[in-house]
Parts: C-alpha cells; sequence; structure tokens
C-alpha cells in the first residue's frame, strides 16, 4: 500500500506546513498532532477489534466446517468398508 505523503513533493509539503502555521498559530500546532495521534490510535484499535471479531467467528464456521468434513469422510469411509465387504 503506498503512502499518501508519497505523492506530494518536498515543496508542496512545505506550502501545507506554513499554511497550517499561520492558520492555527504555533501554538496549537502541538495540540493538533496529539489529538491527529489519539485519533489514529482509536481507528487502529477499533480496526483490530474488527479483525478480531471476524476471525473468531470464522475459526467457529472453520471448525464446524471440519467436524462436518471430518464425519462425512467417516461415514463415506464405512459405506465404502460395507460394499467391500458384501462384493467378497
Amino acid at each position: 500500500m503506498s503512502h499518501p505523503l508519497l505523492f506530494f513533493s518536498g515543496g508542496e509539503i512545505l506550502v501545507i506546513v506554513l499554511f497550517v502555521l499561520l492558520l492555527f498559530g504555533a501554538d496549537a500546532i502541538p495540540g493538533i498532532a496529539r489529538t491527529i495521534g489519539k485519533l489514529m490510535s482509536e481507528f487502529h484499535k477499533a480496526t483490530d477489534d474488527i479483525k478480531r471479531e471476524i476471525t473468531d467467528h470464522t475459526s467457529d464456521i472453520q471448525k464446524d466446517i471440519g467436524n462436518l468434513k471430518d464425519n462425512f469422510e467417516k461415514k463415506s469411509g464405512d459405506f465404502t468398508r460395507k460394499i467391500d465387504e458384501e462384493l467378497k
């Protein structure tokens, strides 16, 4: 996945930083950066929780499918043995 800042040149980033500095002032920038950091942290936690929920639910489904497969293989093996015994 490409990083969004890769699409900006150094000059464009400098213009954006100067614009933010003029708009908010030097005193507000650390607070804004902290807020952005907290928001990104919360976003990452939320996506991790969603991934964990999906993994938990799909692992239950995979276990059920594995049990069905094992039961099917056992029944088909029993059926095959019965046919082999009757053919002898």
